[in-house]
């Protein structure tokens, strides 16, 4: 009996016990890991459909063949199943389902109506119900720049309540009028407020309205001679003005949608969303989901729509450029969850769909710029393989660097990279925890994270583990990681370290490869893409290193001593102005400090004067 004949038994096996609901089903392997998550009206009608069928698509007979074990939860409705199948998708990722690739939370702006005086930010996370979001977004960049318009015309203030609270006088914010200054009364309470409802009235749409109401404040202002008040006014209305050309405000844009479009080739897919609110275009993203050759690109825009918007607030109207498996089951379960009507629309392409031809054009584009960029990355890694004879071409390498400051705040990465090029979702960064490495030691904390990185793996059985090593270093570097990595098993994982000249200049670099000393063409295009791999893996160290360096920075003495929480250390630091003249006070000094008993000024008397085991 074959594999997929022994899977048909375990479904049929299975199913008595399973109910007749809607609900979502688990395929497991052998090592109990999720390979796919399916949905259904009825759940043992959908999986005897697997059993029962011979012709069955090649893709589903692998799947098939490789589970070991069913699971399944049911659900209330089909709706439901829907939702949670795509929740459980992300969270999961099973190979043979579509996944959607680089997802992430957009930035949104938030005003903060539970504040007396609310800020205006940007903000990812968990919506409240208290404050008020506008977005999403695309880009940092794009909700950046709208903020600094809004600070322009508005002069909300932007900065965190713990600065709002302590400043004596106004910031340069306010001298360059993008602020009003809330923190010094400069604006009264009522007023302020006033603009911020303003503010919010614009994002919502309302620009003709807020122009209108600006302009005959400052023909008042005219008016009675007050020419500093007109000029306000009129600054504000001209950066009105801006951000409605700059934004391409018309009657053309939606008020409220997300515009989605589709485009398929080679097998690979492309989905573009573009933002539109309050009749603004705030940005659009390319994605790319993964997805088996032989799924129909309906099917790719369904699962890609369910797992969109499971964690994301959908707006009034969605228009898409073609039509999703599953549709009116979407419709249903997202305007159940989120507890509004959706509308979503499926215009003909046509010189009047301007949008949606844009969209689809944008997608066509950004798929041929990814299959352009997968035939380069395959052809270096091509190159590659035939330059170091590694008899194989790479499909997943990982890069490895150091980064400290004179042994301090040390830390070693890894980015790694693919035919699609660098994999986010796969860098990592490890703390140099060793004590017996001396600072500054490379050797060492290279043999660090190799080591807790390997282990790992062995533990976790990841059989998606890299075929490639690159390390950033010399000679010594590759000894030190050719000796862990035998020690651990991976006799035959091929290792290439790259180190600069003796000059550190860049285009002299020489590699060890099987201990053998390589160099190429200055003008090698192997060199550039070994040396982008190199830099960015050097990038990520440094800015990981520069993180911590700073937590170091931010961190005060006081967090080292017991019993110092938030509000004594408030108090001292208010009392005292810096943790330099707490450490210089007095033991009577400290008990003068609001909150600060006899036994606890002793405490941390005692820190800063006696030996810190003392403690």
């Amino acid at each position: 009996m074959n594999s997929l004949d022994t899977g048909k038994l375990i479904i049929k096996s299975k199913v008595k016990n399973i109910p007749s609901c809607p609900g979502i089903y688990k395929f497991l392997d052998q090592k109990n890991k999720i390979i796919y998550i399916g949905k259904a009206k009825n759940l043992p009608k959908r999986l005897l459909n697997y059993a029962s069928s011979s012709n069955l698509p090649i893709r589903t007979q692998r799947l098939i063949s490789s589970f070991k074990e069913i699971e399944f939860i049911t659900t209330s409705n089909e709706s439901e199943a829907l939702l949670l199948e795509a929740n459980l998708i992300k969270k999961f990722k099973p190979r043979f389902n579509v996944l959607l690739k680089d997802d992430k939370s957009f930035p949104y702006i938030q005003i903060s109506l539970s504040d007396p005086w609310p800020q205006l930010s940007k903000f990812r996370g968990k919506h409240n119900d208290s404050d008020v979001y506008f977005g999403p977004f695309a880009s940092i960049g794009s909700a950046n720049w709208t903020i600094k318009m809004l600070q322009k015309v508005f002069q909300l203030r932007v900065c965190d309540d713990h600065t709002f609270k302590n400043r004596k006088r106004p910031c340069i914010l306010h001298q360059i009028k993008r602020c009003s200054a809330p923190c010094t009364n400069e604006i009264n309470h009522k007023e302020y407020l006033l603009t911020v409802q303003s503010c919010i009235d614009f994002l919502n749409g309302k620009s003709r309205e807020i122009q209108k109401d600006f302009s005959n404040k400052m023909q008042i202002a005219s008016k009675n001679q007050d020419f500093e008040k007109a000029a306000i006014f009129r600054d504000r209305i001209k950066s009105l003005t801006y951000i409605q050309s700059s934004q391409e405000i018309n009657k053309n844009n939606y008020a409220n949608a997300d515009v989605i479009a589709s485009y398929r080739e080679e097998n690979v897919t492309c989905i573009v969303v573009f933002f539109y609110r309050s009749k603004q275009n705030w940005g659009s993203q390319a994605f790319f989901p993964q997805h088996d050759p032989s799924d129909k690109e309906a099917d790719v825009l369904g699962a890609f729509l369910a797992q969109f918007y499971e964690n994301k607030l959908p707006p009034i109207e969605i228009i898409l450029n073609k039509s999703p498996n599953n549709l009116n089951i979407l419709k249903r379960a997202l305007e159940n969850n989120y507890k509004k009507k959706i509308n979503f629309k499926i215009p003909k392409l046509s010189k009047k769909n301007t949008i949606i031809d844009m969209a689809e054009k944008n997608a066509k584009e950004s798929l041929k710029r990814k299959l352009s960029e997968t035939i380069n990355n395959s052809q270096s890694l091509k190159i590659l393989a035939e330059k170091f004879q590694l008899k194989f071409t790479p499909s997943l390498i990982e890069v490895y660097d150091n980064s400290h400051t004179q042994g301090v705040n040390a830390i070693g990465s890894f980015i790694s990279f693919g035919e699609d090029g660098f994999i986010k979702n796969r860098y990592r960064k490890f703390d140099i925890k060793s004590k017996s490495i001396n600072p500054g030691d490379d050797y060492g904390m290279m043999e660090e994270v190799i080591h807790r990185r390997f282990s790992r793996l062995i533990k976790e059985s990841d059989n998606n583990s890299p075929d490639l090593l690159l390390i950033d270093g010399g000679k010594g570097q590759y000894s030190t990681v050719r000796k862990k990595l035998d020690e651990l098993g991976f006799h035959q994982l091929p290792i290439i370290a790259i180190a600069k000249g003796p000059k550190r200049n860049q285009g002299n670099e020489t590699f060890f490869h099987n201990n053998k000393q390589i160099t190429l063409e200055k003008n090698s295009p192997l060199l550039f893409f070994l040396q982008r791999l190199r830099d960015e893996a050097h990038r990520f160290a440094i800015f990981t290193h520069r993180k911590k360096r700073k937590k170091s920075f931010q961190k005060s003495l006081l967090d080292e001593i017991p019993g110092i929480g938030k509000t004594r250390k408030k108090s001292l630091l208010n009392h005292f102005g810096s943790a330099k003249s707490i450490e210089g006070a007095s033991l009577q000094d400290l008990k003068k400090v609001e909150g600060i008993n006899e036994f606890v000024a002793k405490k941390i008397y005692n820190y800063f004067h006696l030996n810190k085991n003392y403690l």
